[in-house]
């Protein structure tokens, strides 16, 4: 599977809350933006227990709108965004971009650039 099918996927896994197959893709060591509380998480274990947490008080949902790679290799993604409250209630609709650093078909980094 290539980088950008991986994305894909990991976002469809994500929409679909199949979360350990999205870790899957992520080396053991990964550096994941934490959208909610601000800087970084390490390791899979630590991205795990984000979404544990987001997924308590929020239910977001992003969908890749395009793909490209920048000139430093990494991958930038442009989704679109909604975020609800666990009543269904729109809190967010807005477009942002995800970049992503990708080794040997493991996530290495992921950052959120607004």
């Amino acid at each position: 599977m290539d980088e950008q099918e991986l994305l894909r996927t990991m976002y469809r896994d994500f929409n679909a809350r199949r979360i350990e197959d999205v870790l899957a893709h992520m080396s053991a060591e990964v550096e994941w933006a934490n959208g909610m509380e601000g800087g970084y998480v390490h390791g899979v274990d630590a991205v795990r227990a984000y979404w544990q947490r987001q997924f308590a008080m929020i239910d977001p949902h992003v969908e890749p709108v395009s793909i490209e790679r920048d000139a430093l290799g990494r991958f930038e993604v442009r989704v679109h965004q909604t975020v609800r409250d666990l009543e269904g209630r729109l809190l967010i609709d807005t477009e942002v971009r995800h970049s992503y650093t990708i080794n040997d078909g493991q996530i290495e980094r992921m950052e959120i650039n607004a």
